[in-house]
């Protein structure tokens, strides 16, 4: 079942929600508790956001079995849920609405008057999170779904008025086809998931169906400096406003851009060439720059004024594992951020390398044997801003070991490119790399998804 609708369930009856620790289930499960519905779920462990769901009076239970489906209205799961689950097999015996968190999140766009989605390969936590911080700037209470802590509302989550909802939405699996967004974003479109995805033109067409389900009424927000993201809204007939840092026939673009001593840009906006506003942003680097504009062409559709996006600059200091600085270790900088893919990287290495003029080190954990081997060539050529690279073993998230890479045969690919890398077998073997090189001024970076934030608050925790 693609959509179901909430209105028609028997609000007697719970919806059960199958992996609701998750950081999406978790925010879903709270925004219909607060709409009326009654909710049940369970997880496979106990977590500090099972707990909280808890206090809200939502019943959860740790582990999986059937007795925990008692009569529901409908029932959901996450992607992470096997199809032999007990639970989800006793479910589809029901006779009940059985749905995928993406449908849920789906439906309860249907029930906001203005639902906003930040598609994208990269930059999709970041955007939606700026979006966010703009307009409770601007007091539009916004219901707020984010894949990262937003630290302004010290949450992945927020319940707003009806009006307005801001989510992030992800291409893996076609999930963002089953979301009603009445604007959409999309800031970039590359390679990666392709555990799923045939190619760029699988990808290209997938993001095309998604600027497709754009209503009449609304609007598209389209980066215009992306080749394929252009190509995605070809022949959609609908809104398309752009922005950019390069074409300055893009209906939003910025110009002279600079920057301060941490890296955080100033610049001019222009709105169909004409002076717009002068923003300037709390968050370094010049990929921030364009998801800034994003994030003007977006609030613009709103009418927010522009002193209030400043406001929300202002206040936006960037998102949980997002080039979030941890601490001191020896005097150098430790940094952490989520960044797993080869453009990421190199965005990430880049503002480091912008922000001194000491060594940047990091270490990188790869994410998924999928994305290392198809994306080897990529990874092997993103180091080249890092002095010195200690690549540890693969996350394998979703996946099991198929035996087709290992992260020494990266760590030799990104040696082969930029002489500075070397494989470490385990986090406490990095942790001494790292404790050997850094110096006072130097930069330290944990890179990737997974759990390689670890070597960065063990360093920060050890600071000498």
């Amino acid at each position: 079942m693609e959509y179901f609708n909430l209105e028609t369930l028997d609000k007697q009856k719970p919806i059960h929600m199958i992996g609701i620790g998750g950081i999406s289930m978790s925010a879903l499960a709270v925004i219909l508790q607060a709409d009326g519905f009654t909710v049940t779920g369970s997880d496979f462990k106990d977590s500090s956001a099972v707990q909280s769901l808890i206090r809200r009076g939502i019943a959860v239970s740790v582990g999986h079995s059937p007795e925990n489906v008692k009569d529901p209205s409908a029932v959901v799961y996450t992607a992470a849920i096997s199809q032999d689950n007990p639970e989800l097999m006793y479910a589809k015996t029901l006779g009940v609405p059985v749905v995928e968190r993406a449908v849920l999140l789906g439906a309860i766009m249907k029930r906001y008057d203005t639902p906003i989605a930040v598609s994208g390969t990269h930059g999709k936590t970041t955007t939606t999170s700026m979006l966010s911080q703009v307009l409770l700037a601007a007091e539009l209470d916004p219901t707020i779904l984010v894949g990262g802590i937003l630290p302004s509302i010290a949450s992945n989550m927020r319940l707003g008025a009806q009006e307005y909802l801001v989510t992030e939405a992800c291409e893996y699996c076609g999930s963002f086809l089953k979301f009603f967004p009445k604007i959409s974003l999309i800031l970039n479109v590359e390679e990666d998931h392709l555990d799923y995805f045939k190619d760029i033109n699988d990808i290209i067409d997938c993001f095309h169906a998604f600027a497709e389900k754009t209503p009449e009424d609304g609007a598209l927000v389209v980066n215009a400096d992306d080749k394929n993201a252009l190509a995605a809204v070809k022949g959609v007939n609908r809104k398309v406003v752009t922005f950019s840092t390069e074409d300055k026939t893009a209906d939003f673009f910025a110009e002279g851009v600079t920057y301060n001593e941490k890296g955080c840009a100033t610049f001019t906006v222009l709105k169909n060439g004409a002076f717009y506003m002068t923003a300037t942003l709390s968050v370094p680097g010049p990929h921030n720059v364009k998801n800034a504009l994003a994030v003007i062409a977006a609030a613009d559709l709103l009418q927010v004024k522009p002193c209030d996006m400043q406001k929300g600059f202002d206040t936006f200091g960037g998102t949980k594992r997002r080039f979030e600085q941890k601490g001191l270790y020896n005097g150098a900088r430790v940094i952490d951020d989520y960044a797993h893919h080869p453009t990421e990287i190199m965005t990430t290495l880049k503002t480091a390398k912008n922000a001194t003029s000491s060594k940047v080190w990091c270490v990188f954990q790869p994410h998924t044997y999928t994305r290392a081997f198809k994306l080897k060539d990529e990874f092997s050529k993103s180091f080249k801003e890092a002095d010195g690279v200690v690549v540890v073993d693969i996350y394998a998230a979703r996946e099991k070991d198929t035996g087709l890479i290992h992260s020494k045969t990266l760590a030799d690919e990104i040696e082969k490119q930029s002489h500075n890398a070397q494989y470490a077998e385990s986090f406490a073997k990095a942790e001494e790399v790292l404790k050997q090189w850094a110096k006072p001024g130097d930069f330290i970076i944990t890179l990737g998804a997974g759990d390689v934030n670890k070597i960065a608050e063990n360093l920060v925790a050890e600071n000498i």
